[in-house]
């Protein structure tokens, strides 16, 4: 039956391979338009944060950076596990892809979860440029409240596009766990798992260049 419905699938393809490699391929392209739209942002991020490096590092010491370093271990650890996911698909072990997936998605949720606290606190702490925002609390040399809304205005932009990427990857997680279920993939047909694994493996490494961009330049000084 496994058999019968992946030949169905691929019907527009000369074979299975043939499938694969293209999947892949239009995932590599698909990434590599997501790399210019972040490219964009961290361009004028960079060109700002040249400028007005005081008033950027001021901002950034107040962010959460214990939720930001949690939140990182998070993603990485669904790295892996998304990465057991592929490897279970390819050598045929139903129960592992289904755990292996199912914990990824749980981690994405956490990741949003640990995240909406993190907003929370932010609105509290009077973070948010045009709902929650003290200008008067910006007075030190060369920090101006306008330069520091900039920096929360890329912070968020930054942050909540990843996450609306996130959540896409755990609707489509969960989607391919709820497939594995009912034991579509096998050895010879794993290629959804494959290529939305490049997909989360993308989302966490974006993570990874937003948490010394955002939350770690505003460090230096605790360190000297």
């Amino acid at each position: 039956m496994a058999t019968r419905n992946a030949s169905v699938r691929w019907h527009h393809f000369d074979s299975l391979q043939h499938q694969q490699e293209s999947t892949t391929l239009g995932m590599w392209v698909f990434l590599a338009t997501e790399v210019l739209v972040f490219g964009a942002i961290f361009t004028g991020y960079t060109v700002y944060r040249v400028a007005y490096t005081p008033s950027f590092e001021a901002a950034s010491r107040q962010l959460n950076l214990l939720i930001g370093g949690i939140n990182t271990i998070v993603l990485l650890t669904s790295s892996l596990t998304m990465a057991l996911s592929v490897q279970a698909a390819k050598s045929g072990q139903r129960r592992k892809l289904v755990r292996c997936l199912g914990l990824t998605a749980l981690m994405g949720i956490a990741f949003l979860g640990l995240k909406a606290v993190e907003y929370y606190g932010d609105y509290r702490d009077k973070l948010v440029p045009g709902l929650s925002f003290d200008p008067v609390q910006w007075t030190a040399p060369d920090v101006h409240p306008s330069q520091v809304q900039l920096f929360l205005i890329f912070y968020y932009c930054l942050t909540g596009l990843h996450a609306v990427h996130l959540t896409i990857g755990i609707v489509i997680i969960a989607i391919l766990a709820w497939m594995a279920r009912r034991n579509v993939f096998s050895p010879h047909y794993y290629a959804p798992v494959e290529i939305w694994g490049l997909y989360w493996h993308f989302v966490d490494l974006i993570w990874i260049f937003l948490l010394p961009l955002l939350y770690l330049i505003g460090t230096r000084d605790r360190w000297l």
